[in-house]
């Protein structure tokens, strides 16, 4: 009797471009939970390795060639001054990047002398925070002492300058943290993206084919994963595809990830699958058990689960219903076979909070699947991510915690949650604090009443050192709309206790939602300078509503006062994003402005006294919120 065949060999891909200072959870779950039940599973991230292959001395040459061969009408300031300083340039930049990785720190004496890096048009943000001639610009960031941070923030405007020339000379798709991202958000149409694959490839498709090819040869995979979350990580993904079915057509490609998930549920596009052999839906645990075991011919393509495949010209998709692995199951996360002391700390906003999304490499976790709340309008509540709330036991937390302080040797958590539930982050801290298991984590919640000072101040005992929360549009009427479930009083009584606590606290902040009026943004912007004054929030960031077909407002439109615009009826990419028609008179994008511009100034502790009227670049109504409202909301129930 012939013995079953082995599961195939497993390969998960981080695609460029997601972020630099720390690895996508994604093939750190998808890798340690396939090799929980025996799997050969491996992973690789060439976001970083792209960035870095083209920041060393071979790629910067390569992009030096590019500058010289330009065309005098496409020449930039960036690219002359790249080709002026380019030897300079070419002998500083193998050391910063040591730098940022953490293996030079005696370096940051030469950057802050300012004669060290060739500067480019990035350094001229320096010139915002000059006082006195000849005073020290970055003296009220960094003090006296502050040597590395203030280095790694010079080291980064350097690299920031580096991205520039390469979107200038070679690709003006190509950024940091996304990269040809309008090719794939919001596009009804596979066309964009069909057409950008089928062009030459250039400087950076070349490279990144490479490195393709590299990590087969390391790794022999049967099977390839590439998780997308983002629209800016899918062009690449698909040149990831394209090069694998070029040198080995044997491979299965798999997509998945939170864009799939969220836009391309109603796939019916053929050509995608040129590229990619399954797509998978929500939690890839047991899509990707159905099919490898499909691969392994121990499975019927009729049994596969939440998954896209095509069928000649015709799209199928099998949801054969089987139950979701229990969260308590999933296994932990590994980082094996990613280059932990390669990653990048950035140091863009000078903002203690802000930081934190790109300086130090955190482990990213999850305390619990979905959201426990899920009524918010503005938010996708319908899909699995969001709908299906499962939390694991504290004890199971911290058993996984301490797995992977041990693997990575760093104890610095990130819990990537929608909401953090309360009753689970008490119960996480307690049960760190009873083992003795010493962390810094951070992570997101809503700003609900559960959150006391004593448990504010017992999350900050067992390691909270940052919270970020939704207070959306500060205004109780839009608030109320959104189901928030919290009103701008309890938001300013649980943000100050935490401050109180001494944990840093981040609030995500929303304008152009559906019957927002003038009068409810210049508010919004009075209750968000407030909360700054009064030392509730330290830092913060404004995005304009986006209606969803998923939302309760796509689904309910009637219910918020808009009109839906109807999407191409023979559109069969992606579709999440849905226009509007809001009656509600309001010049969003010239308050949006405004709001951004006064946000930005708040979080550098300039201009909270004055008239917040005045960051705006439209004639806006003075604000109708008491002066002293969240202070009064503050010592009214302290």
């Amino acid at each position: 009797m012939q013995s079953p065949a082995p599961h195939p060999r497993v390969l998960s891909v981080i695609p460029p471009m997601t972020q630099l200072n720390t690895p996508y959870p994604s093939t750190a779950y998808l890798t340690g939970f396939l090799r929980s039940r025996g799997i050969d599973a491996h992973q690789v991230d060439l976001a970083l390795t792209l960035v870095l292959e083209l920041f060393s001395p071979a790629g910067l040459a390569q992009i030096h060639e590019a500058v010289q061969t330009l065309p005098e009408a496409q020449r930039t300031s960036q690219t002359a001054w790249f080709n002026a300083e380019f030897a300079a340039i070419a002998a500083a930049a193998p050391r910063v990047i040591a730098f940022l990785q953490g293996r030079d720190p005696t370096l940051a004496h030469r950057i802050n002398t300012r004669s060290f890096l060739p500067e480019g048009a990035r350094f001229a943000s320096l010139d915002h925070y000059i006082g006195e001639e000849g005073e020290d610009p970055l003296a009220w960031a960094f003090g006296a002492l502050g040597l590395q941070d203030r280095a790694r923030h010079l080291a980064t405007l350097f690299l920031n300058d580096l991205a520039d020339v390469l979107r200038d000379a070679v690709d003006a798709r190509f950024e940091f943290v996304r990269y040809a991202e309008s090719l794939a958000a919001a596009q009804a149409y596979f066309d964009p993206l069909a057409k950008a694959l089928a062009a030459p490839p250039n400087l950076v498709d070349a490279t990144l084919q490479r490195l393709t090819l590299d990590a087969l040869a390391q790794h022999n995979p049967d099977v390839v994963l590439l998780s997308v979350p983002f629209p800016g990580s899918v062009y690449a993904a698909l040149r990831i595809a394209q090069a694998i079915k070029a040198a080995r057509p044997d491979i299965v490609c798999v997509l998945g990830g939170g864009y799939v998930n969220t836009e391309l549920r109603e796939l019916a596009e053929p050509r995608l699958f040129d590229f990619v052999d399954y797509v998978t839906l929500d939690a890839g645990e047991r899509p990707l058990l159905a099919l490898l075991e499909h691969i392994a011919g121990k499975r019927s393509r009729t049994r596969l689960v939440r998954t896209f495949w095509r069928d000649g010209t015709d799209v199928k998709y099998t949801n054969f219903v089987e139950p979701d692995v229990p969260f308590d199951e999933v296994g932990t996360p590994t980082w094996e076979g990613l280059p932990l002391d390669r990653y990048l700390s950035l140091l863009d906003m000078l903002n203690p909070m802000n930081r934190l999304w790109s300086d130090g490499r955190w482990n990213k976790l999850t305390v619990a699947h979905g959201c426990y709340w899920k009524k918010c309008s503005f938010c996708d509540v319908s899909l699995d991510y969001i709908s299906r709330y499962e939390a694991a036991s504290a004890e199971v937390l911290v058993d996984r915690i301490e797995a992977i302080i041990k693997e990575t040797g760093q104890t610095g958590f990130h819990f990537v949650d929608e909401a953090a539930p309360p009753k689970a982050l008490k119960a996480l801290a307690e049960e760190l604090i009873r083992r003795g298991v010493a962390i810094s984590w951070w992570g997101n919640i809503r700003f609900e009443k559960t959150f006391t000072p004593e448990l504010c101040q017992l999350l900050a005992d067992s390691g909270c050192i940052a919270i970020s929360g939704g207070l959306e549009v500060a205004s109780d009427r839009l608030l109320q709309l959104m189901k928030k479930g919290v009103s701008v009083e309890q938001v300013a009584r649980v943000t100050k206790a935490f401050a109180d606590a001494g944990v840093l606290v981040h609030a995500y902040l929303m304008y152009g939602f559906p019957t927002q009026t003038t009068q409810d943004t210049v508010d919004a912007l009075e209750y968000v300078r407030q909360l700054f004054e009064q030392g509730c929030i330290h830092s913060g960031f404004f995005h304009r509503f986006a209606c969803t077909v998923h939302s309760p407002v796509g689904q309910n439109p009637a219910d918020y006062g808009v009109t839906l615009q109807p999407l191409p009826a023979d559109g069969r990419f992606a579709k999440n994003d849905i226009a509007f028609i809001d009656p509600t008179p309001t010049d969003h994008d010239g308050l949006g402005q405004g709001l951004k511009k006064g946000l930005y100034n708040f979080m550098h502790g300039i201009g909270i006294e004055q008239d917040i009227r005045a960051w705006f670049p439209v004639r806006v109504p003075k604000t109708t919120v008491p002066r002293r409202f969240v202070e009064r909301a503050l010592v009214t129930h302290a």
